[in-house]
């Protein structure tokens, strides 16, 4: 058999297996340096017995980078993990940490030492009576490839979903899938923020892992958070002062914590625990980014007590923080380039600090980003809307950019503003002239969207009415 047939049938073996290589795991060029922070961030300090998969991802983003012999010495690291945590089922949790080896070694062009982990599979499936020779279904797997999805961000957040799921259809009190499960849905809520105050969907299973994984106190910290959200605050501060209170996974925990007390107006004290954090882990673009909102909500109670004219000392500590809150939110778009919210928050900081040429650079560059999330895009599209129409004096553009949100489907708390603002324009350029068909035919759109068909239908026929006019005074005209 020639060289390049040869290679072929084990470019057709790899393709079968079931590890990183093969789960299409969704990763832009420019998210790479984030994932590997984050990835390392976890091995370091979160503190869970589910590790192998984190080691195995790390693999895997190595390799990404051009760095197989450093991939090469992470998955040495996985299989010491595997033995030193699960001896009696050696061989069925090493099968993706082989997988990955078999597809390192055929990218370095070494096909002896890929067939060699390819035979560990065979021989592992052949073991456990598996139909086919390079793939086992199992729940150890299918928990792995949740965790991969999961860790590369929120266009892989379904698939993880469903494959934490499938394992609790089997096993409902699985604590590994639970625990997956439930982080995967507290993070899909923040892409639903429309039903996620109404339906709390991530609590339930959040409640769920707490039960089965006890002494998790990232868990808990996550669960006090969606608690929060939910209306139940009084229940999550128990959970984030028992949280608090471990030892467990103290820089995630001091995260949750302080956006938990961010959001109940506890400024100061989320800024302490950020801080603390921050120490442990620098370069964390979620960190600085929550840091940066921490002194916007700041800036807003001062502005708050002083009826929007802070002077003095108050406009003094208002400039520092708008000055800090740019630092901090500069550096979690430079750690993390597609962070489209936190460019919406960079913006809205610019136009405090009165700087409009940075503001609209800030709008311009995010605005060209690719296969963001839908909501993310709409939140986009509606705080460049509003800074068109309250910065810039531009209703036009403000109509534009709130369309745009309109014709992103999904239902959101972006797109329920969207359509009121529009509204209120149409209604304010019909005040200046009732005649004006194109604020007609706006507010027509606007009362079908809300399923108002009689009002929409009357402004639609204003409209016709106002175009036959038009026409048969321009055929009068000679």
């Amino acid at each position: 058999m020639s060289k390049n047939a040869d290679e072929h049938l084990v470019k057709d073996r790899l393709e079968q297996l079931r590890c990183h290589f093969t789960w299409t795991l969704l990763i832009e060029e420019s998210e790479i340096p984030d994932l590997e922070n984050r990835v390392l961030e976890e091995i370091q300090f979160l503190d869970t017995q589910y590790k192998v998969g984190i080691h195995n991802l790390l693999a895997y983003v190595q390799h990404l980078k051009g760095q197989n012999q450093e991939a090469l010495k992470s998955l040495k690291e996985t299989e010491d993990l595997i033995q030193q945590q699960y001896a009696n089922q050696s061989d069925l949790r090493s099968l993706v940490t082989w997988g990955n080896y078999a597809w390192v070694y055929y990218h370095m062009g070494r096909l002896e030492d890929t067939q060699t982990y390819l035979d560990k599979v065979e021989n592992t499936c052949a073991k456990f009576t598996n139909p086919s020779r390079y793939q086992i279904e199992c729940p150890e797997m299918d928990c792995e490839e949740g965790w991969a999805l999961l860790k590369c961000g929120g266009k892989n957040y379904e698939r993880a979903k469903t494959c934490f799921g499938k394992v609790l259809e089997v096993d409902p009190e699985n604590p590994e899938a639970s625990t997956g499960y439930a982080i995967t849905l507290s993070r899909l809520d923040n892409f639903n923020t429309a039903t996620q105050k109404e339906e709390g969907s991530s609590v339930h299973p959040l409640r769920q892992a707490v039960r089965l994984n006890p002494e998790d106190a990232y868990i808990k910290a996550l669960l006090a958070v969606k608690l929060q959200e939910a209306g139940q605050e009084a229940e999550g501060e128990k959970h984030i002062e028992e949280a608090l209170a471990s030892m467990s996974s103290q820089t995630y925990v001091w995260r949750y914590a302080a956006m938990f007390y961010r959001k109940n107006g506890s400024l100061d004290k989320a800024l302490q625990l950020l801080k603390k954090a921050l120490q442990a882990t620098p370069t964390s673009s979620f960190l600085n980014h929550q840091v940066g909102l921490c002194y916007g909500a700041q800036i807003i109670q001062i502005k708050k007590a002083t009826n929007n004219q802070p002077r003095g000392q108050d406009r003094e500590n208002v400039n520092k923080m708008i000055r800090s809150a740019i630092s901090h939110f500069e550096y979690a778009v430079k750690l993390k380039p597609r962070f489209g919210i936190a460019y919406i928050h960079l913006a809205s900081m610019y136009i405090e600090a009165g700087d409009y040429t940075k503001a609209e650079n800030t709008y311009q560059k995010v605005l060209r980003m690719k296969s963001l999330e839908e909501e993310t895009q709409q939140k986009i599209y509606f705080s460049y809307g509003c800074f068109q129409q309250f910065e810039r004096k531009s209703d036009t553009g403000a109509i534009t950019q709130y369309i745009k949100v309109l014709k992103i489907k999904k239902e959101s708390f972006s797109r329920d503003k969207s359509i009121s603002s529009l509204e209120k324009l149409a209604l304010k350029k019909l005040r200046i002239n009732e005649s004006d068909m194109e604020s007609l035919s706006l507010l027509g759109f606007i009362y079908k969207l809300k399923g108002k068909m009689n009002e929409a239908l009357e402004y639609y026929e204003r409209v016709l009415r106002l175009a036959a006019n038009l026409d048969n005074s321009m055929e009068r005209d000679p």
